[in-house]
């Protein structure tokens, strides 16, 4: 089953929590000095915050899936929007550990499919393939950087997921 994922960076974490645990009503699963994560099954949302430097709003927007085969199946829909789409088999990012799939919609919004394989004790880490050098932390894992290796304007400073 597949769950919507939406991802704020925020001015101020901790009155972010106070707020969105009383809007949820419910404590993060996760929480982190810097990254706070409700898993909510009503609405069936991953809803993230984080404070890394981004300029506060809407970060990115994204489908989890809960296996390898809805990952290839999100794939396949990516793809037949006809937008670049990056591929990250393994990435390190919001103390997780996912293979993930970046776009941007036509208004210059990342969204991510991804599959989380683990967890992680780190927000993320450095990002090595054949053909580029390490990137940030940040340009690693997450939309605004993902799209723009894609060729696409974005609206987005990205932080994480």
């Amino acid at each position: 089953m597949k769950r919507l994922h939406v991802h704020l960076a925020v001015e101020d974490l901790a009155a972010s929590v106070r707020f969105y645990s009383a809007l949820f009503a419910s404590e993060p699963t996760v929480s982190k000095p810097d990254y706070a994560k409700w898993m909510l099954d009503d609405p069936r949302v991953n809803f993230a915050i984080s404070q890394r430097g981004a300029e506060p709003g809407l970060d990115h927007l994204g489908i989890q899936v809960e296996s390898e085969a809805e990952l290839a199946e999100m794939h396949a829909r990516l793809e037949s929007a006809a937008m670049p789409v990056d591929a990250q088999p393994g990435t390190a990012c919001c103390y997780a550990r996912s293979d993930k799939y970046w776009t941007v919609d036509p208004q210059g919004i990342a969204w991510e499919s991804y599959h989380t394989l683990s967890a992680i004790p780190t927000f993320g880490e450095p990002h090595r393939t054949p053909s580029t050098e390490a990137v940030s932390e940040a340009a690693v894992c997450c939309g605004s950087s993902r799209a723009e290796q894609a060729g696409r304007p974005v609206k987005s400073s990205s932080s994480c997921c």
